[in-house]
């Protein structure tokens, strides 16, 4: 079987205003023409944005108590457990995100709460647990006296054990940025961003973001009481903020910058204040500057103690002991299990591709495996590899019988299966899966990764669901398979460099919504291409494999190094080629080179795609006069996705017209008040016996299709009957079932409603350039 080969894309070249590029030369000191079309395609194109974007000190950073009532009384409830000297426990998770904002909490709090006597950590076990609080998890720490508890990454949908906890007298905060509930749980308070409108400067935070808000506003609650600096947190939140998948923008762009500058404190490891960051700097041969410093370094290290260990508790000593050879020991260990989670990443992604040589791909939309010996903790990062070579989303789940046996012997629930999933290509991962929520046991997670489980009996059934629905997707959409691959600038062997480094790196951090910047080098070829294995840090080969080479091309004599990671030399094609890679500077050789990402020889492929800008789009958003009399397709519903906005792009061309870009602001009705006229019509519809199309409803609602779907399952629930006709809708009552919870029967309308509520706002506020790069791959 051969991978598919993603169809390559190059953005077109924006025609830059000169204001706009004496503003950013004024700002920068470059000449800045690259950044100036980096930051158009990225949807900063007003002179007035780029300041703050660029640099943190022109940045006013968002007050903690924006998050309103909610934050004002997580506050109060904390002074009154200082005050009374009250035990505290922090109930962290076991990713980056989750132990960094653990340990932001175990260094914030410490300041006010004696350590390990009035305040201790729980933080479950990766390979064991699950994701959230657990019944055996409150009952140990109820068992220690505990009376607050405190969440951070986590917690959000936990309202069984949150009900459970006060029952055995402990009151919790939740600090989470998941998936909100439809039903706020029975909190002291929670901090979420998800209620925060989509435009607003905290909307993005992680986890570890969020609880180091909450620190924030403590110190500011008691500002007498604090010795440490609240900067001192700030190396922390870089880690969790780079290492999580999360939108840096607004506070969450200011508080990386900050972090970043924060954790160059941590070169001298003599002089560190956190000697376990010092020494995992030095065992990654990295100096703690950059953003790829955590992504490739820091963070895939303190991701792999859970992924190897299970046990993450000491991944927050690491980071926040001042004991130097007690640090040195763990980031020793820590080391060890970076190597053996290489080695096993490696393992199973050749058992997976294994898998695949017997699919056909053809018929495959998402690709869904299983296997017993497949370990959890590695499938995450195997399920983003195969998705980014195949160019599908991926699931794999483990039916390995540590968990899926105890499960069935402990309850009714049959053996479960266990997984990860990641997407591609700007498929929204989370709403797949979410559709098929009647067949899982667990889920969560947001549009780029996923965790899962659900009865191995349901695999089968579960995968050619998913699968039909994406296939349905992409035919509505003309979306091939495959996926795109898409460059940002084009540029040459001479222009790699210093300079080119300078000005790209302006635009860190990188992450979602502002990747790292694809460059694509045409007509090149490469020399002294050679394979490498990894060694780890005591000098040991690991199984692990990286080609290096020089690439060349006719603009210069000079070579330029360059690394392909996971790939071998074999792969590298002979003759002349066009490559897309990535420009980095590596600090253990103290060399600039690129980080391949990908390479075709022009023997076949002479042509490349343009992402066309669509300058005839017009944006009619905000304008507050009415639509001008033009022949352009107004489109006047706010989608809730790029597929949405791509069939309306798409209708525009084939009927020769411009696409105005029209829909007024999206409600903020509350998802309850919206329930409550949907019982009020279904209750009035079975009155006077009469019928209603579904674009009555959809428009009364105010809801899409989906979501409308949903609350005609939450009728049923409550003892309506629903038939279809050519000519609408009827209902009639069955009467109320017995046993039936009407809060419970409408938790998912409620939540598919918060969901498309936050996805509208996110379309009404996104910049018209993002808007136009987008669509313009739709033909």
């Amino acid at each position: 079987m051969t991978r598919p080969s993603p169809e390559w894309q190059i953005h077109s070249v924006f025609d830059i205003p000169d204001d706009f590029l004496q503003t950013l030369q004024r700002l920068t000191g470059v000449p800045g023409q690259y950044l100036a079309q980096l930051l158009w395609q990225r949807g900063l194109c007003h002179a007035q944005e780029i300041a703050g974007f660029l640099d943190a000190k022109h940045y006013l950073p968002t007050s903690p108590f924006a998050f309103g009532d909610e934050m004002e009384w997580a506050i109060a409830r904390l002074q009154q457990a200082y005050h009374q000297q009250e035990t505290v426990a922090i109930w962290g998770d076991f990713d980056a995100d989750g132990i960094t904002a653990t340990a932001v909490l175990w260094d914030g709090l410490g300041q006010f709460f004696s350590k390990d006597k009035q305040l201790l950590y729980y933080v479950p076990n990766r390979l064991l647990e699950s994701h959230g609080l657990s019944i055996k998890g409150l009952d140990l720490l109820a068992a220690k006296g505990c009376q607050l508890i405190v969440t951070c990454d986590t917690g959000s949908t936990n309202l069984r054990e949150i009900d459970y906890a006060q029952t055995l007298g402990m009151e919790v905060i939740v600090t989470d940025h998941h998936t909100l509930s439809p039903v706020r749980p029975n909190v002291t308070a929670i901090l979420n961003p998800r209620a925060l409108p989509s435009n607003h400067p905290l909307a993005h935070l992680s986890g570890v973001a969020v609880a180091y808000k909450l620190i924030e506003a403590l110190y500011t609650a008691l500002p007498d009481v604090p010795q440490a600096p609240l900067e001192h947190l700030l190396d922390l939140v870089a880690i969790g903020l780079i290492a999580d998948l999360v939108e840096l923008k607004g506070d969450c762009r200011y508080l990386a910058q900050q972090g970043i500058e924060q954790l160059r404190q941590h070169q001298d490891s003599t002089t560190s204040i956190r000697p376990g960051i010092a020494r995992l700097l030095e065992l990654c041969k990295r100096s703690g500057d950059r953003p790829t410093d955590i992504s490739f370094g820091l963070g895939p290290r303190i991701n792999a103690i859970s992924r190897i260990y299970g046990d993450a508790h000491f991944a927050v000593e690491l980071l926040t002991s001042r004991n130097s050879e007690r640090c040195r020991q763990l980031a020793d260990d820590t080391e060890t299990a970076n190597t053996q989670r290489k080695a096993l990443q490696k393992e199973v992604a050749q058992q997976v591709r294994t898998h695949l040589e017997n699919l056909d791909l053809s018929t495959v939309s998402v690709i869904v495996l299983s296997d017993p010996q497949w370990s959890i903790g590695v499938l995450g990062l195997v399920a983003g590899q195969i998705a980014q070579e195949y160019g599908r989303p991926t699931i794999l789940l483990s039916t390995e019988a540590l968990f899926a046996q105890p499960a069935a012997q402990m309850t009714d629930t049959p053996p479960l299966a266990r997984g990860s999933a990641r997407s591609v290509n700007q498929i929204d991962l989370y709403q797949l899966v979410k559709a098929q929520e009647h067949l899982l046991h667990t889920f969560g997670g947001h549009p780029f990764a996923a965790g899962l489980s659900l009865p191995i009996e349901h695999i089968p059934v579960f995968t050619e669901a998913i699968n039909r629905q994406l296939r349905e997707q992409q035919f509505a959409t003309g979306t091939k398979p495959g996926g795109m691959l898409q460059a940002d600038l084009v540029v040459t062997v001479a222009e790699l460099g210093k300079d080119l480094f300078r000005e790209l790196k302006l635009l860190e951090p990188c992450g979602i919504g502002n990747p790292v910047p694809k460059l694509l080098i045409r007509d090149c070829w490469f020399e002294n291409v050679r394979n490498a294995n990894i060694k780890d840090w005591r000098g040991r080969k690991v199984r692990y494999i990286k080609t290096e080479f020089d690439l060349r091309d006719d603009s210069t004599a000079d070579r330029f190094p360059g690394v392909w990671w996971e790939h071998y030399r074999d792969e590298i094609p002979q003759g002349r080629c066009d490559a897309i890679a990535e420009l980095d500077f590596n600090t253990y050789h103290k060399r600039y080179e690129i980080r391949l990402i990908a390479v075709r020889s022009r023997t076949n492929h002479t042509s490349l795609a343009t992402v066309q800008p669509t300058h005839g789009l017009l944006d009619w958003r905000k304008t507050t006069d009415p639509m001008p009399d033009t022949e352009a397709l107004a489109m006047t519903h706010c989608p809730d996705s790029w597929d949405e906005l791509r069939l309306w792009f798409r209708r525009a061309v084939r009927e020769g017209r411009q696409l105005a870009i029209a829909y007024p602001p999206p409600t903020t009705e509350p998802p309850t008040e919206i329930w409550q006229r949907l019982v009020g019509l279904a209750k009035y519809l079975v009155r006077t016996d009469q019928t209603v199309t579904r674009t009555q409803l959809l428009e009364k609602l105010g809801v899409g299709d989906r979501t409308l779907q949903l609350g005609f399952q939450s009728l049923q629930a409550l003892g309506f009957e629903i038939t279809s006709s050519d000519i609408g809708f009827r209902l009639r009552w069955r009467g109320e079932p017995t046993g039936v919870n009407p809060t419970q029967a409408a938790e998912p309308f409620l939540a598919a409603i918060s969901e498309e509520q936050f996805r509208r706002h996110y379309f009404y506020e996104v910049p018209l350039p993002a808007i136009e790069a987008i669509v313009g791959q739709a033909e």
